[in-house]
């Protein structure tokens, strides 16, 4: 295994993986890996919360409210994901904010230690910083040069 070209291509390439491109330099393409690896991230982290909201798996027992926040939050990845949407963008970056309060409210699972409070709240306020990037990408989508060369991947209509 070629480790140079697997992590140029799937690790740190600036076309698909462009986190460290400042969004005024995106391209639409570079945009739209972006976006789509955040909402599938999103969308999948909130499905899990919902289910384990409505079953009772969280530390605040069973909460119908939070179920429905995350379902809202599932919908609004869907609709950032595909549509590119900034009003959708504007309601994801509320998940961050949203799980600091739920842990202020409900505190973290009994069976994580100190350490494990600390890394989890270092990365929801790092989640929070991000989705501000979000944010301006979504807003700037439309304006943005479309890249160039086709889309690359392995299914279906994107090849290399």
């Amino acid at each position: 295994m070629d480790w140079d070209r697997f992590l140029k291509r799937y690790v740190w390439d600036d076309e698909t993986t462009p986190y460290l491109v400042p969004v005024a330099r995106l391209t639409r393409r570079q945009a739209d890996y972006e976006l789509y690896a955040y909402a599938i991230f999103l969308g999948t982290l909130f499905a899990v919360v919902s289910v384990a909201a409505l079953t009772g798996k969280l530390p605040g027992g069973r909460l119908p409210g939070v179920a429905f926040y995350a379902f809202a939050m599932v919908c609004a990845a869907v609709l950032l994901g595909f549509g590119r949407s900034h009003l959708a963008a504007l309601y994801t970056a509320t998940g961050p904010v949203a799980a600091l309060a739920y842990f202020y409210l409900f505190g973290f699972h009994p069976k994580l230690s100190g350490i494990d409070h600390v890394a989890i709240v270092l990365f929801v306020v790092l989640w929070l910083r991000y989705s501000v990037r979000v944010i301006a990408i979504a807003r700037r989508y439309g304006e943005m040069p479309e890249g160039e060369g086709k889309p690359r991947g392995r299914r279906g209509r994107w090849h290399d």
